[in-house]
């Protein structure tokens, strides 16, 4: 596995968010598209990959996926899939990405708050480069529960104190 620079990756993924953001609009209008993930971070090394987070209302959730599903997009089998979660990957003749298709209100808006805690404290994309760059050399495996648990961990600092 490599991992990229953000001045490698970030432009070029940036302006295939915004195409691809013009045929999700056309299939599902409704929705909320946000760019997610690494290549949405100012400075966050990223294998170079494009993730999309597609918000839709909670009763529209399923007719939303199967309607990507018509566009070709194919679902993820070994990652969490819920009643308000569920990843796409991009058709074959697409260039690479992925979308979680994501019940608005749900606790899978997390996406956009662990986008939005990096952006706000370079400090914290500076760890979350360490984290990963130390776990290139874990496998796939171990490379995605090293950043789960410090996603959690800032997840966890972000929440609003039950005590207040």
């Amino acid at each position: 596995m490599q991992l990229f620079t953000a001045d490698a990756y970030q432009a070029p993924l940036a302006a295939r968010f915004e195409a691809l953001a013009l045929a999700l609009r056309d299939w599902v209008p409704e929705g909320r598209l946000e760019h997610i993930g690494s290549s949405a971070v100012p400075g966050a090394v990223s294998k170079g990959d494009l993730d999309v987070c597609l918000i839709v209302a909670a009763a529209a959730h399923a007719d939303t996926v199967a309607r990507l599903l018509a566009q070709g997009y194919t679902e993820q089998r070994d990652t969490l899939r819920t009643p308000e979660l569920c990843m796409l990957n991009a058709p074959q003749q697409a260039s690479e990405h992925a979308i979680q298709v994501v019940a608005a209100g749900s606790k899978f808006e997390d996406f956009l708050r662990f986008r939005d805690a990096l952006r706000a404290d370079p400090a914290l994309v500076e760890q979350y480069n360490l984290v990963k760059r130390r776990s290139v050399g874990l496998g796939e495996h171990g490379y995605r529960e090293a950043k789960s648990r410090f996603i959690v961990s800032v997840l966890e600092a972000a929440e609003p104190s039950a005590n207040i």
